[in-house]
């Protein structure tokens, strides 16, 4: 199911799941907003986590169903860090810059799945 394009996904969501675990630390570090901080850390590595699973995965159902997960997990980390920026937790600059990778991710997450599940639907229909 992965495609060798694909792999720019894998290095990606790997960068972001890094980025997550220092930015957790840094909030640690300041003590600011600990629960944030570990929605942060959890929600942020699970999307690396994911893309490997779904590059594992056994079958097109299960690639699609890994890739989601790891779009939602984007999706909700993006609000994590709107969050965390709008509440003036974490600097602006620092908070752009990861949401930007977040945004990037989701789009190339929702169209790493998006082919797989049309191709799949198809051949639901054709039975």
């Amino acid at each position: 199911m992965w495609m060798k394009q694909d792999d720019i996904v894998l290095a990606k969501s790997y960068a972001f799941a890094v980025r997550s675990v220092r930015l957790y630390k840094h909030l640690r570090r300041q003590g600011e907003a600990p629960p944030l901080a570990a929605q942060i850390l959890r929600s942020g590595t699970s999307v690396g986590a994911n893309v490997e699973e779904a590059i594992g995965g056994f079958s097109r159902r299960d690639f699609i169903a890994k890739c989601s997960v790891a779009y939602k997990e984007a999706r909700e980390t993006h609000v994590w860090l709107r969050l965390l920026r709008d509440t003036e937790c974490l600097e602006a600059r620092l908070a752009d810059s990861l949401l930007e990778e977040a945004e990037e991710l989701k789009k190339l997450l929702a169209a790493s799945f998006s082919l797989p599940a049309k191709m799949l639907n198809q051949s639901r229909n054709n039975f």
